[in-house]
């Protein structure tokens, strides 16, 4: 495909594959054709002034040349229902995820639904493509957790767009306020604050917090959560003491840099007596860096996670954790999704059901 920009600022496409001509063109075509990213066409599409106005005139003058419809993220229609209902998730190998969708199953099960479930593997562009492609008169609403990526971006677009075609969602853990749907959250600020009570209650007075970043809306209230603990313990607050962990160190491939940053953390603050991390991994490796430095646990040094999964009840010493229920929350995503689904009346009050935490105390703590 090539493109030839005139005086007068319009364009001539010249599409070399003719299979384009006889397709559904979706942002996906859109983006490959252009050579821009999926984000691009989207933020293009919608006159957004992070995009250059010749960027801008070109995905605009391309989608209207090939009759591109946005809604066509969302093509089922409510009066032709599949049985079947899409569920997003970041990421496969968490056992946190795993519940989840062990509790839509078992809820799917029971009220005559299948399920298919969809990886973003913490991607804008895969999250959009997923949903693009299940909703294109596979199923007829969609559970999901939003990516990272999209969560930074904020470009919420595809989300808006379903729901506007009548398909409904249902967001769980990570969620964005601004989009009208049923949500279910954990309650992130009162677990953070049940494991800052416990460290402070077993006789720890500096505490650090090892965190995502803020974008991440779970990790900002369980950092919310930490800060108002320790103020309400009568602890001041200390900026040295949280480290806040990019992204890209969870991967398998940078955990050393992470275990660098988290030995780094505890070397240049010697009086460290707990650590509060707000996933497993961060606690998991917090304890092996924490060994690694010569210090015993819980004697020198108390750690909480976030997340009760198998390697919490399985390392050594096992962790100290808040679970998150996340069959529940599958459970209750699930409920809300077919209720909204068998409702024949329109009904645009959501739901947001918050379940509590729960603290399992074990040998990384006092």
């Amino acid at each position: 495909m090539v493109f030839r920009k005139t005086a007068i600022k319009t364009y001539e496409f010249h599409i070399f594959d003719s299979k384009i001509m006889k397709r559904k063109v979706t942002l996906k075509h859109i983006a490959k054709e252009l050579d821009v990213s999926i984000s691009t066409v989207s933020k293009a599409l919608r006159n957004s002034v992070e995009i250059s106005e010749d960027t801008k005139e070109k995905v605009q003058a391309f989608a209207k040349l090939y009759n591109y419809k946005p809604n066509n993220i969302a093509l089922s229609l409510k009066n032709r229902k599949t049985k079947t209902i899409g569920v997003i998730i970041p990421e496969i190998v968490h056992y946190f995820f795993s519940m989840v969708i062990r509790g839509i199953e078992r809820i799917a099960l029971e009220r005559g639904y299948n399920v298919i479930v969809g990886l973003s593997n913490e991607s804008f562009d895969k999250e959009v493509i997923n949903m693009e492609t299940l909703a294109n008169g596979s199923i007829d609403g969609f559970i999901l957790s939003i990516s990272k990526e999209t969560l930074f971006q904020q470009d919420y677009h595809h989300f808006n767009e379903t729901i506007n075609q009548g398909m409904p969602i249902v967001m769980f853990d990570r969620v964005i306020n601004e989009i009208p749907c049923d949500k279910v959250i954990v309650d992130d600020l009162d677990g953070s604050k049940k494991a800052i009570n416990k460290l402070v209650s077993n006789g720890c007075k500096n505490i650090a917090l090892i965190t995502t970043k803020d974008y991440v809306s779970v990790g900002r209230l369980r950092t919310q959560g930490y800060m108002e603990a320790l103020s309400e313990n009568g602890i001041a607050p200390n900026a040295e003491l949280i480290l806040k962990v990019d992204d890209k160190l969870e991967a398998e491939n940078h955990l050393d840099v992470l275990e660098q940053s988290i030995e780094q953390l505890i070397r240049n603050n010697a009086t460290i007596d707990g650590i509060y991390a707000v996933n497993e991994l961060y606690a998991m490796t917090s304890m092996k860096v924490a060994r690694k430095l010569g210090k015993n646990i819980p004697e020198d040094l108390q750690v909480i996670g976030f997340t009760d999964g198998v390697l919490s009840r399985h390392s050594s010493p096992t962790l100290t954790t808040l679970s998150q229920h996340g069959q529940q929350m599958g459970e209750k995503a699930a409920e809300l999704l077919f209720d909204r689904l068998e409702n024949e009346e329109e009904n645009e009050i959501y739901q947001t059901i918050v379940i509590n935490t729960e603290l399992i105390e074990r040998e990384s703590t006092k």
